[in-house]
């Protein structure tokens, strides 16, 4: 099947106008899929975009979810994460929702050996002793973990959360969680200085800079494409150990950021674990960039198997234009 250079299939694109990166939205829709209805047209569009690496179904992933902050649609992230990696053909996903915030979260224990990969989608209240204990043991043995935007801003007083996702925002983190990630003379380097522990300018699309061409999880991917408007966080700090960055994207401290590179993907190791960390996708509207989609599927491979088979797909953002699918 052909796919239209004005991106039909897809039914949105983003151009670049006077310098100005935007989105816009096409009226035209493949009539093959319209009878089908929003839901059912979007599916077909991943099944479509991700056909060249469908296979069966053999890597078990367990989200946890249950608690978030009042800027953050827990319920719709969570079922569009669960869309993004089954359409893939790799995944099989199911979901752990914790106790209500304030709630005994004793009994909240996910077994968290019977997969291969972990996702966080959760920033609330502690886990209870043994249910951290036990993800530190899964981590350790070789588990995989899947941290994206919010759950950066969970368990800021958990340090071996912390080693794990390298560097973090909120949740009560300031200069005394470790430095900040900085660009300097083409290498990332820790940097200990005054500070927040978190923050980020108002939402714009934003050029996500390929670093590290030949792992993995970007091989294959452009050196720069652009991601739809979306927070882009910035000012993230904690231990900074193992971490290897993936690709950046370059604050505006006119509209609030920090005027300085930020890590956007990283790839990590704790024990024997492998954690693929994200800082895109604030909202299941951000999630439908297909940049997204796709470093999402690729770093969650990677994170529970160490590899990654997936094919980039031929419909992918460029410097100067996003991509979304319905």
């Amino acid at each position: 099947m052909n796919i239209t250079t004005n991106n039909q299939l897809f039914g949105r694109s983003g151009r670049n106008e006077a310098n100005s990166p935007c989105e816009k939205v096409l009226n035209e829709k493949p009539c093959f899929l319209a009878a089908f209805g929003r839901r059912w047209m979007g599916i077909a569009a991943l099944s479509l975009l991700f056909a060249g690496s469908l296979s069966a179904a053999t890597i078990k992933t367990l989200i946890v979810d249950g608690q978030t902050n009042p800027s953050h649609d827990l319920k719709t992230v969570t079922a569009e994460m669960k869309t993004i990696l089954e359409s893939s053909g790799l995944f099989t996903v199911d979901v752990a929702t914790s106790p209500a915030k304030g709630q005994d979260m004793s009994q909240f224990k996910p077994n968290f050996s019977d997969y291969a990969l972990v996702v966080v989608n959760y920033d609330g209240d502690s886990w209870a002793p043994d249910t951290q204990a036990a993800f530190v043991k899964y981590m350790r043995n070789g588990g995989g973990l899947l941290v994206m935007h919010s759950a950066d801003n969970a368990f800021g007083n958990w340090n071996e959360f912390n080693e794990m996702i390298g560097v973090g925002g909120w949740g009560g983190r300031n200069e005394k969680s470790g430095p900040y990630l900085r660009f300097r003379e083409g290498k990332w380097v820790p940097l200990q200085m005054p500070g927040p522990g978190g923050s980020h300018g108002a939402p714009r699309p934003y050029v996500v800079t390929t670093r590290e061409p030949a792992h993995p999880i970007m091989q294959g991917l452009p050196a720069g494409w652009l991601h739809v408007s979306d927070e882009l966080y910035d000012r993230l700090r904690g231990p900074a150990k193992n971490v290897t960055v993936l690709a950046s994207s370059m604050t505006d401290a006119t509209k609030g950021g920090s005027g300085e590179e930020e890590p956007v993907l990283m790839a990590l190791t704790y024990g024997k674990g492998r954690v693929f960390h994200t800082t895109m996708g604030h909202s299941a509207k951000e999630m439908k960039c297909i940049g997204f989609s796709v470093t999402l599927q690729r770093g969650a491979e990677w994170a529970a198997t160490g590899k990654v088979t997936q094919k980039v797909p031929a419909v992918f953002p460029t410097a100067t234009e996003t991509k979304t699918r319905p």
